[in-house]
């Protein structure tokens, strides 16, 4: 399923480059957090988004991805990816991911984050565990990043996180098999795929001044899903509740630079955080 594929490398001055839109994200998903309430639509929330990355000087990307004309995927509850901002309600409890994508001067960012609607004092125990989980395997695996490293490494230490955290909080999650994290760069989606899971064989090799977008998709019950008769909303077939993190990231002989992070990772990625002056 995944062959060798290119992973394309960059100059230290074009990822500096993708800080900006990487930024943009990071603070419009920020300010998303801090806005959201129960009552609101998911339709408000994309208006926000817009507004804000507009007004700093960004596009959103995903309203240029053919046949899809929003800025945010919102997926509620048992959605697991892009669902489709609009008339939807949010009430307190819910458990939120969003989606959220941006251009700057031609280079693009993408991230995610997951919340509870009301906060987290709102949240079911189990969707507070599921959230933490998948946020931490994202850090996991980003920390798996290294020159020289296979980049399936990335899944691999996804795939472990996920399941010592399963086995402390007594479940066992699901990792999304049919979507995956991506390349990215001056295209939202380039090549290669970075799978969330354990993958036989080896991946590309990990270069210098690459770009990658990770983004595991974990559930409280079993992986399989359905896409809905919108053709974009991906939702459980068991219909348990779902996560969704993704942050936008830079690999360099320094170490990692986390482009969608506002801090650029340095309070999770220890020694490891490099970011480029």
């Amino acid at each position: 399923m995944f062959g060798r594929e290119r992973l394309e490398t960059k100059s230290l001055d074009q990822v500096r480059a993708m800080r900006p839109a990487g930024l943009l994200v990071g603070q419009c998903l920020e300010m998303l957090g801090a806005s959201v309430r129960g009552g609101m639509t998911t339709g408000d929330l994309d208006a926000l988004a817009e507004r804000f990355i507009r007004d700093h000087g960004g596009r959103p990307s995903f309203a240029e991805v053919p046949g899809y004309r929003h800025t945010l995927c919102t997926s509620v509850n048992e959605e697991i990816v892009h669902g489709i901002p609009g008339e939807r309600v949010l009430r307190d409890g819910d458990l939120l991911s969003v989606d959220c994508g941006a251009i700057v001067d031609g280079w693009h960012g993408d991230a995610a984050i997951s919340l509870i609607v009301g906060g987290r004092a709102a949240g079911a125990p189990a969707d507070l565990a599921l959230m933490d989980a998948t946020e931490a395997s994202l850090w996991a695996g980003i920390a798996a990043l290294k020159v020289g490293r296979d980049l399936f490494a990335v899944g691999a230490a996804v795939e472990r996180s996920i399941l010592e955290t399963g086995k402390r909080d007594g479940r066992a999650y699901g990792i999304l098999e049919d979507y995956v994290g991506h390349g990215i760069g001056r295209e939202m989606h380039m090549s290669p795929n970075v799978p969330n899971y354990a993958v036989a064989g080896r991946g590309p090799t990990i270069k210098s001044a690459c770009t990658v977008a990770i983004e595991p998709m974990v559930t409280l019950g079993d992986q399989a899903n359905e896409v809905l008769a919108d053709q974009w909303t991906v939702v459980t077939l068991d219909r348990s509740r779902a996560s969704h993190w993704e942050h936008t990231v830079a690999c360099h002989a320094g170490g990692i630079w986390v482009l969608t992070a506002i801090d650029g990772g340095a309070g999770r990625l220890g020694t490891a955080y490099a970011p480029l002056s």
